[in-house]
Parts: C-alpha cells; sequence; structure tokens
C-alpha cells in the first residue's frame, strides 16, 4: 500500500513539473488566500489587543472600594434603641486596609489608594475653589493620564511627604499664563506646593462637566497621598471616642446644623480604593477576598462598597465573540475562493489530460489509482501554495505594521490553522475531479482526439 502511494506521488509530481505554469496558477489562488488571511487574522488580533486595552484603563480589570453608610434594615423602634446603643469602632478605608490587600491576595497587580480634598488655590492675586487629590505612584496608571511636561512624582517624593505637586493643565491655563509652570509654586489651602509636572488635557468640555455632573480632571491639583495625610489632613487620627460621641449626639437629641454637620464628618482616612486584577476573570472571587478581609478588619461594619465593572467585562467579552466570528467568516471565505479555484483548474486538468488517463486504465492502474493521483496533485499543490502563502502573510503583516503604523499580531494558532486548512481544501476540491477523471471509460478515453 506504501509503495502504491509512493508510486501515485511520485506521478503527481512528475505530472506537477510537468505542467509548471499551470500548477503555479492553481496554487496562486492558496498563496494569496492563505496570505490574506494570516494578515487579516494578524490585523484583527492587534485591533482586538489594542481595543481591550483600552477597556482595561476604563476599568475591566478594577475594583473600585469606596466609603459608604452602613445598611442596616429593621424596624423604627428597633432603629432609635440603636441609636443609643455602644457601635462597634470601624477605622473606615485605610493605608493599611490598601496595604493588606496588595500583599495578602494573589492576582492583584497593584493598588491604588486615592484622597480627595476641597481646597483654596492661590497664586499671583487670583484664586478659585478646586480639589486637591492624594495619590500614589499607580494612580496615573489607573486613569491613564500622561504628563505632558516634566515628570511624575519619585519614590522619594512619594514615601517622604514633600511639598510637591503635578497640576491640571486648566490650573496652568488660569494660574500660569504666559509662563512655564515647572518649578513655580501654587498655594493649595495653607501650604505652598513646587510643581514638577502638568498633565496632557483631558478632553471633558465645559458642557459635559456642567450637564453630567462630570469632574474636570483638568482643574485638580496633584500631591503625594503621605503629603495630604502629613500637612493637610488625615481623618485616621480620629479617635475611637470621639467617632462614639458624634454617634451619641445624633441619637434623639435637637442638634444644631454643625453638630449635624460635624457628626456626618468622614471619618475614612481614604475616600477611594482601587484594586487592579492581573485578569478580569478574577474580579469576582477576589471581590468576595476583599469583603471579607474588610468586614474582618472593619469589625463586621461594612462601612463599604465595592464596586465591579460588570458592564465594561460583558462588553469585553462580547468584543471578543464578534472578533472572532468576523475574522473567522472572513478566514472561511478567503480559503474557500481559493479552493474553488483549485478545483476549477484540475478539472481543466482531466479535461487536457484524458488520454493520459485512458492510457494508464489500459496499462493496468485501477480506479483508486487514478483517484490517488489527481489527490495527489490537489493536495500537493494546496501544501506548497500553504507554505508560500504563510511567508507571504509574514512579509504582508511586516509591510502593513511598518507602512501605517497598525499593529499586527500573528499567533502560531492561526499559521497553524492556515496550514491545516490549506491541506484539507486540496483534499476536499481535490476528490470530485479525481472521481470525474477515474470514472471515464478507458476505451472511450483512447479514442478521444
Amino acid at each position: 500500500m506504501l509503495a502504491k502511494f509512493i508510486h501515485s506521488f511520485s506521478i503527481a509530481i512528475e505530472a506537477i513539473l510537468h505542467n509548471k505554469l499551470r500548477a503555479f496558477l492553481t496554487s496562486l489562488g492558496i498563496i494569496f488566500g492563505v496570505a490574506s488571511v494570516i494578515a487579516m487574522l494578524a490585523i484583527g488580533a492587534g485591533a482586538e489587543k489594542v481595543i481591550l486595552e483600552q477597556m482595561k484603563l476604563l476599568g475591566t480589570n478594577n475594583l473600585v472600594i469606596s466609603p459608604s453608610s452602613e445598611q442596616v434594615e429593621g424596624s423604627v423602634q428597633a432603629e432609635e434603641e440603636k441609636k443609643y446603643e455602644k457601635r462597634p469602632f470601624t477605622p473606615g478605608l485605610t493605608l493599611a486596609d490598601a496595604d493588606n490587600i496588595a500583599a495578602a491576595i494573589p492576582h492583584v497587580k497593584f493598588v491604588s489608594s486615592e484622597i480627595i480634598l476641597e481646597s483654596l488655590v492661590i497664586r499671583n492675586g487670583l484664586k478659585r475653589t478646586g480639589k486637591l487629590v492624594g495619590i500614589d505612584g499607580y494612580y496615573f496608571e489607573v486613569k491613564n493620564f500622561k504628563v505632558a511636561e516634566g515628570r511624575t512624582f519619585s519614590e522619594y517624593q512619594l514615601e517622604n511627604s514633600l511639598p510637591v505637586c503635578i497640576i491640571g493643565s486648566g490650573i496652568k491655563t488660569r494660574f500660569f499664563t504666559g509662563e512655564a509652570p515647572l518649578g513655580k509654586r501654587i498655594k493649595c489651602g495653607q501650604n505652598w506646593l513646587k510643581v514638577i509636572g502638568v498633565l496632557e488635557d483631558i478632553s471633558v468640555t465645559g458642557r459635559e462637566v456642567k450637564k453630567l455632573g462630570l469632574r474636570d480632571y483638568n482643574m485638580d491639583i496633584y500631591t503625594p497621598i503621605n503629603t495630604v495625610l502629613l500637612r493637610y489632613e488625615n481623618r485616621g487620627k480620629l479617635s475611637p471616642a470621639q467617632i462614639t460621641s458624634r454617634s451619641m449626639r445624633m441619637g434623639g437629641f435637637q442638634v444644631s446644623s454643625a453638630s449635624m454637620e460635624s457628626a456626618n464628618e468622614n471619618y475614612n482616612q481614604l475616600d477611594k480604593i482601587i484594586v487592579h486584577v492581573d485578569e478580569n476573570k478574577y474580579t469576582t472571587p477576589i471581590s468576595e477576598i476583599i469583603n471579607r478581609m474588610l468586614k474582618r478588619r472593619h469589625n463586621e461594619v461594612v462601612d463599604y462598597e465595592i464596586t465591579i465593572p460588570e458592564l465594561l467585562i460583558q462588553q469585553e467579552q462580547k468584543t471578543k465573540r464578534i472578533f472572532n466570528f468576523v475574522l473567522g467568516a472572513i478566514a472561511s471565505i478567503s480559503l474557500m475562493v481559493g479552493g474553488i479555484g483549485v478545483m476549477n483548474i484540475m478539472l481543466a486538468s482531466v479535461l487536457d489530460r484524458i488520454k493520459e488517463i485512458g492510457l494508464r486504465q489500459s496499462l493496468g492502474a485501477s480506479r483508486r489509482d487514478i483517484i490517488l493521483q489527481f489527490i495527489n496533485e490537489s493536495v500537493t499543490l494546496t501544501v506548497t501554495g500553504g507554505i508560500c502563502g504563510i511567508l507571504l502573510g509574514f512579509l504582508f503583516c511586516y509591510a502593513i505594521e511598518k507602512s501605517t503604523g497598525i499593529e499586527t499580531l500573528v499567533s502560531p494558532m492561526s499559521v497553524v490553522l492556515s496550514f491545516m486548512v490549506s491541506i484539507s481544501v486540496g483534499l476536499i476540491f481535490g476528490i470530485y475531479p479525481a472521481q470525474k477523471a477515474a470514472a471515464q471509460d478507458p476505451v472511450v478515453l483512447l479514442r478521444h482526439d
């Protein structure tokens, strides 16, 4: 059987070499089909990677922990009685919580903390209210903010509470008109901060800020979180007695508006903790672990809220499915066109070689031998075309990336898939011409002009 296959294969190779131009034209459809499939899959994979990375920057891999009021359910009378009871002490969200999450939970890439203080910004006789934002070294990476001028905070500045800041582009426009802000000082609250960087403009229009209630990040001033805690305010310094006295003052007594404001004062050291997970499939289990950890650290008081970006995760999964479907459809159509071309050429080859087929049959070749010969020819042409197409596909990807700047990503799976499909095309589209050749009567074939 093996000897018969080798003999049939050698005849197929001899027939291909005898008609080189026809063989080349036959392979051409497969060559460009495979090359275009690899190039399209590479472009699609690169685009998918870019889109998914952008979606990750929007927060598909982020868990947001923010302070909230403890949710309590019960009768009105029970609620009135609870006002007089001594409640468990809770420290609120603290840097210690963030450090423990980063150190103890696997698949957490980093944790970013944030403090926001309302402040008065003053410089050269100009003043306005604004937000002073205490941040750590990961904040700009989480927000995808870029520094247009200067630099970000160094480890030394972050750890040693230095009076430095990075300002938004709106602050630069308002307070540093006609001058470079780097190295200058701006007063924020009771402290003068040295400007070491300016952020790129964050495109949110004034209309959107007013209509949608969005925060204008261009008008914020960013400083190390330790600088806020040391030089401005550390809400975590409140003692349990102070927090309890605030709660007790609310219990059934008539209080002034000032006392009410004091009682509702934010006791959380941090205003937000963002947990960045290395893969979004871990967000749900990690959120459950964080909930148990914080509940234990806060003495069973749930005064926090963990937000999972479910809609973004669902959109990411939907995007992957769409890309897979579209790219699979394009690949199928391209290779189908190449396969039809192979079948047409092979049918034409059968008509051109009628006498050869009749002569082989008259010399003892069986119909199975004829079928095997033409299938070998078809598979050889498509495999050769597939290999050339893979090389040409790599060349296309390189040329596209260099000429247009579009990122391409050739995966080993796409190469293997293209090669296997080229073999399948040779088998599928070579069977019909082979059967047609073997079904002829050798006497009729020998009489054919």
